[in-house]
Parts: structure tokens; C-alpha cells; sequence
């Protein structure tokens, strides 16, 4: 079968006239690296996540390597993680010579299992830090992970790339740890291209991230050049990284987060055509329905043994009808560098290979129309009443 030729993108940023005049603006300034539009999109940040301090980074990735950094962790230490998740979230542990402790997750959330944590961290008293991803968007569950891990004395790194905070919104997901990092990817609930946050309500650790993610330097470049009584002298108290976001950046991003509410609402009108249109359906599962979810993610699980056809076939099938979708996520455990530098195996972690194995990711973002997700809903009841079975 072709491929249609309106074929229904996985996703797709939405982007305007005021991300483009913004941009023009910082171009038209003089000035393009971080400087005032990123000091000015870190406030307004920290106000909206309700924190003491946010920093700008290059990625999300840069921003968990910087909060393991400023933790503490180092060569031979021990980070407890989700094996499903993106490879940004265990690889920065091994940027510092630690080791991740995958944990297994909750079938019902794809999320870090609390209980399969306090196992881990009872029998690795070691353990440093704690990573849990709020996957798809929809929170962990916060409380048993952060009682857990202060009984330990481990400290909490929210990877909240998949989240926002909303307006209004107490404790947002990101928030509640010691650390949390957010996204700005092109993917994520507001983009700047590339890029990330990283929060906190600790001085001492912002200061450390602060000077890191430029070098080491412990004066950054806007207080160099940006006035008479600047000093060109600065120095290097660590050996740091280059880990700065731009006010080109920036400047998308401030437009972006002023939108941010808007798009969560198309989100969720989206995310509620789903769950009434894939409603009853013998061969799915569908996501929890829970008000603080971004939606980020719409994820559906197919009941297999109620199909004629795997996971695999399903998809394609579905891209052959002109719809993008695609799988989150390919459990790290059982990646080949993490399979072969820790001997691991399948079976070490059943709810994250069977949750892989039957899941796919939908489209859902602003721009999706809804004539778009009438077509999703029709394929993919189409396909699942053609290869049903009753066994």
C-alpha cells in the first residue's frame, strides 16, 4: 500500500509570526548569545515552576549532567533510573564514571515502580541520586519516590523533559525534587529548537550549575561586555563545560512559554477525542486520564493476544494509511552498551519489555486538526477490527 499524500505527521512544532519577529529582534539586537532574553526567560521560568532559581541550558541532557555534577556524583557511584526512557537520562551518568541502577516501572503508568525502588535502594545503600521520568507527561508518583529516597539519603533529579509547569500549578512535576530538568527540544510542550532548564530552590546548587555550564568561568560573558564598568578579567574555578543557551533561543522560548497554556488545552481537547474515540475497544488499553498530565506523549497499549498481528505490524500498518506514529520507548537495558557493560538481560525487567512491546505513540500537538484526529482514530479502529480476535 502507498503512502497517502496527506499523510498525518508524528508531530510538528507550532510556530508563528511572534517566534519569528522574537528572533528577528534578538538578530536585529547586536547581541546573540546568553544575555538579557535568557536572564529575562529564566525569571519568568522560575516564576512559573514556582522555584528560587532556573538556568538555561543547551539540552535537557546538558541540564541532568550539570544537577549529577552539583550532587556530587562521581566515579563509581550509583544512580537509580527507569530503563524506559530516552538514552540522554542514563547516559549522563556514565559522563561521571557512575553507574545507573535501572528500576523496574509501573504497567499501569510506564513510570519509575516506588516499589520496585525501596528494593533497590534497600539493597544498594550506596545509591547517590535518584532519576524518576515523568513519562509522556503524566507525573510519577512524587511522595513514595521522595520519602524513599530521603530515607536513604539519596538525592531526587526530576527528568521532566516530557513536562511543563502550568500556571497556577502547585508542586509541578520538575518542581518537587531537589533538581529538575525540562526540555525545549523540537518535540517537547514548548521548543526553542534545542535547549533546557534546569530548577531548583537551592542556592548552593544553582551557584554550581551557574559556573559549570560556562567553562568553569565564574563570571559569565553578558557581565564582561555589556557596560562601561565591565571587567574583561574573569576566572576559572573548575573544569567546566558549554552548556549555555542563547537568546536566540531564548527569545523563542519566552514566546513559547507565553503560549504554553494554550497548547496544553489543544492537548488535552486532543487527548479527549482519543480516549472517547478508542473507548470500548477489546484489543486497547488506553492512557490514564489524569488532570495533571501534559500530553506530551498519547500512548496505547494493544492487548495482543486479542490480535492477529504484533506490535510491529501494527505500526506499520498504520503508516501505510498515512499516519505517523512511533514507539516510546526501546528499554536501555537492552541496548547493546548497557546489555554488554552490565550483563543484562530481558528478563531483568518483564513490565518494561512487555510495556515496550505493546505500545505506540499517537500524534498530539497544537496544529493536529481534528478532521487529523478523526483519520487516527478511524485507522486504528480499522486495523484492530480487521485482525481481532476472540481467543
Amino acid at each position: 500500500m502507498s503512502r497517502p499524500t496527506d499523510f498525518i505527521p508524528f508531530y510538528r512544532p507550532s510556530i508563528d509570526r511572534e517566534e519569528e519577529e522574537a528572533v528577528l529582534s534578538v538578530l536585529r539586537s547586536g547581541w546573540l548569545t546568553t544575555g538579557e532574553v535568557t536572564l529575562q526567560f529564566e525569571r519568568e521560568f522560575a516564576a512559573r515552576a514556582g522555584v528560587d532559581y532556573a538556568l538555561a541550558v543547551s539540552s535537557a541532557t546538558a541540564g541532568l549532567h550539570l544537577c549529577l555534577e552539583a550532587a556530587g556524583v562521581g566515579e563509581h557511584g550509583k544512580v537509580a533510573t527507569t530503563p524506559y526512557t530516552f538514552a540522554a537520562t542514563a547516559e549522563v551518568i556514565r559522563y561521571l564514571g557512575a553507574d545507573p541502577l535501572f528500576v523496574d516501572i509501573e504497567e499501569d503508568s510506564y513510570n519509575l515502580s516506588p516499589e520496585s525502588l525501596e528494593e533497590a535502594l534497600r539493597n544498594n545503600p550506596e545509591v547517590a541520586a535518584v532519576i524518576p521520568v515523568h513519562v509522556g507527561g503524566l507525573p510519577c508518583r512524587m511522595d513514595a519516590i521522595l520519602r524513599m529516597a530521603a530515607e536513604h539519603d539519596a538525592m531526587v533529579i526530576e527528568d521532566a523533559a516530557h513536562c511543563l509547569p502550568r500556571e497556577g500549578q502547585v508542586e509541578a512535576p520538575g518542581s518537587q525534587g531537589a533538581l529538575g530538568v525540562y526540555s525545549f527540544y523540537a518535540t517537547k510542550p514548548i521548543t526553542t529548537g534545542e535547549g533546557g532548564m534546569v530548577v531548583t530552590r537551592d542556592g548552593e546548587l544553582a551557584r554550581r550549575m551557574s559556573m559549570m555550564r560556562l567553562h568553569g568561568i565564574d563570571r559569565d560573558v553578558w557581565n564582561r561586555y555589556t557596560s562601561r564598568d565591565a571587567s574583561w578579567y574573569y576566572e576559572v574555578r573548575e573544569p567546566g563545560f558549554k552548556y549555555n543557551l542563547t537568546d536566540l533561543a531564548s527569545s523563542l522560548g519566552r514566546v513559547q512559554l507565553r503560549k504554553s497554556e494554550r497548547f496544553l488545552q489543544a492537548r488535552q481537547r486532543i487527548a479527549r477525542m482519543y480516549l472517547e474515540g478508542l473507548a470500548g475497544l477489546d484489543y486497547l488499553r488506553l492512557p490514564q486520564n489524569d488532570p495533571s498530565h501534559s500530553w506530551h506523549l498519547f500512548q496505547i497499549r494493544l492487548v495482543l493476544p486479542r490480535l492477529k498481528l504484533d506490535r510491529d505490524r501494527f505500526v506499520r500498518a498504520l503508516m501505510e494509511r498515512g499516519i505517523g506514529v512511533s514507539v516510546h520507548f526501546i528499554p536501555l537495558h537492552i541496548m547493546p552498551y548497557y546489555r554488554q557493560t552490565y550483563g543484562l538481560k530481558e528478563r531483568d525487567f518483564p513490565v518494561a519489555m512487555q510495556c515496550y512491546r505493546e505500545t505506540i505513540s499517537l500524534p498530539i500537538y497544537p496544529d493536529l486538526e481534528d478532521e487529523q484526529v478523526q483519520r487516527v482514530i478511524a485507522g486504528i479502529r480499522e486495523l484492530g477490527d480487521c485482525h481481532f480476535t476472540r481467543r
